[in-house]
């Protein structure tokens, strides 16, 4: 019989534990306890230096703190994700989990329905919102499923995340539709504003003047509709546009 390796990832001590006690009472499941994401990820990486990697993460929705190891930036937000309820520590962590360890499973636990918040959680990357008092067998059934490529959400749940899904897709298109209009040179001075570089770096990197680097700007955030380098850099990340490579750049 294959076990299935779980991580409770929740920093609220006796709720993390007792729920890993409970689910460990079943023979197919093996689990474990993270009291922040930081410890999550390090007990991630030790199970794939050891070939036991965990196949599930329950990750609490409100979980405190930055999912960074110390001395690593964490990646930025997915330009696709929900804009503001994806800042919490639970739902960044799934994010980075995606991005790390993408065969791991990651289902958010929540204390209750939040349909924006879930779509948030959904397109960071994450398996299924389930609500934290749900009974033990519809969490094992979670458990379970998840591995086998199945995604969760409560029936009261669907309409609302649907219609959050749609809602960002169609901003995202109509962003996508902004940066297309831009010119080649355009779109790298883009690219440099995303990776956070400043009108003279811009000019260093791509051998131009500061003034036709401003110039450049200008019309970015004209043909962008915006007024601000920081509201161009929102929309660039909409469209998925990514920073410029910084390697061998300094500002």
């Amino acid at each position: 019989m294959q076990r299935i390796r779980v991580l409770v990832v929740d920093d609220h001590r006796i709720f993390a534990e007792s729920l890993a006690a409970a689910l460990a009472v079943e023979q197919d499941v093996e689990v474990a306890a993270a009291g922040s994401g930081p410890a999550a990820l390090r007990s991630l990486e030790r199970a794939t230096a050891d070939g036991r990697r965990f196949d599930v993460l329950l990750i609490d929705a409100d979980l405190g703190g930055a999912p960074a190891e110390a001395g690593r930036t964490p990646p930025p937000p997915d330009p696709a994700t929900v804009e503001a309820p994806a800042a919490s520590g639970g739902i960044a962590l799934v994010s980075r989990v995606r991005a790390d360890h993408p065969e791991v499973r990651t289902v958010v636990l929540a204390e209750g329905d939040d349909p924006r918040r879930a779509a948030a959680a959904l397109q960071a990357g994450a398996s299924g919102w389930v609500a934290k008092d749900c009974s033990l067998s519809r969490l094992l059934q979670v458990v379970r499923g998840v591995p086998r490529g199945e995604t969760h959400l409560s029936p009261a749940l669907l309409t609302g995340v649907l219609r959050e899904l749609t809602a960002a897709r169609r901003h995202r298109t109509e962003s996508e539709r902004l940066v297309e209009s831009l010119t080649p040179r355009e779109h790298e001075v883009l690219r440099c504003m995303v990776a956070g570089l400043g009108r003279k770096a811009v000019a260093e990197r791509l051998y131009l003047s500061p003034h036709t680097v401003r110039t450049h700007m200008q019309n970015v955030l004209g043909k962008l509709g915006v007024h601000s380098t920081l509201a161009a850099v929102a929309l660039a990340r909409k469209a998925g546009v990514g920073p410029a490579d910084l390697e061998h750049v300094t500002s």
